[in-house]
């Protein structure tokens, strides 16, 4: 999971997301991955993307995802389901019927979410793109009228000539005008969307003040009963982690 954010912050930071926990191997498993995608897809809104998946392991750690409540799960999911299951030498029947396989929790977020940079270079290549049919447009309505006022079909052919001329140098200011106005309409509306995902992230939250807190083997711990005394256990906070030993614990 710190692969897959750590990826996601890196693309796009803004990007809201929301992770429901689930054992991934031994008894019950099963059941909560597939809890886990029954629980998302009644989420509302509706989530963009699905991914199901979890880090590399053995057949047997692995094996939670070939059952067949995960795969019928996987394949009734309203939402598009990327299925990213151990390393690429592993496959699984949940990668054989997700709508997408991603070799690793890490490909997964390269392939579902944008590069901010990428979109911006590509805004910035539709702008140029459009002034420059702008211009070309308004170039070759110029070398129009010019030829017609050489015409000695019209008459007066100087007023004409100068009243297009007029309203060619209006249309250019004017379509100038609507080109700023829209890309401050849209960067102002990436900045606005941007601003409310990075409220929502797990991220902000632990900057909150939360912890999250989890055993040796990754499991997230919510009842002081899941520990043993003299277990070791580690504690993510918004910066850095805590690493701590059970002396004592309460119900």
């Amino acid at each position: 999971m710190r692969d897959f954010l750590e990826v996601a912050a890196r693309r796009f930071r803004g990007v809201e997301i929301l992770v429901i926990p689930a054992r991934v191997q031994g008894d019950g498993a099963a059941a909560e991955i597939v809890r886990g995608i029954e629980l998302a897809n009644r989420l509302v809104p509706p989530l963009d993307v699905l991914v199901v998946g979890r880090g590399g392991g053995s057949l047997e750690d692995l094996w939670s995802f070939n059952e067949e409540a995960v795969v019928r799960a996987i394949f009734a999911s309203r939402l598009p389901v990327v299925s990213a299951v151990g390393h690429e030498i592993d496959v699984t029947l949940a990668d054989l019927v997700a709508d997408v396989r991603a070799l690793t929790p890490s490909e997964a977020a390269e392939r579902i979410i944008p590069s901010a940079d990428e979109l911006t270079a590509r805004l910035g290549q539709h702008e140029r793109r459009l002034v420059s049919n702008l211009r070309s447009r308004a170039t070759a309505a110029r070398r129009h009228v010019e030829q017609l006022a050489k015409s000695r079909v019209l008459r007066d052919p100087k007023s004409l000539m100068y009243d297009l001329s007029r309203r060619l140098d209006e249309l250019d200011a004017a379509a100038a005008r609507a080109i700023r106005r829209r890309q401050a309409q849209a960067s102002e509306r990436v900045r606005a969307t941007a601003a409310r995902l990075e409220s929502l992230s797990p991220l902000a939250v632990l900057a909150r003040g939360y912890s999250v807190t989890t055993r040796t083997g990754g499991e997230v711990v919510r009842d002081a009963q899941q520990v043993e005394l003299g277990e070791t256990i580690r504690t993510r906070l918004a910066r850095g982690e805590l690493t701590s030993r059970v002396v004592s614990r309460n119900p």
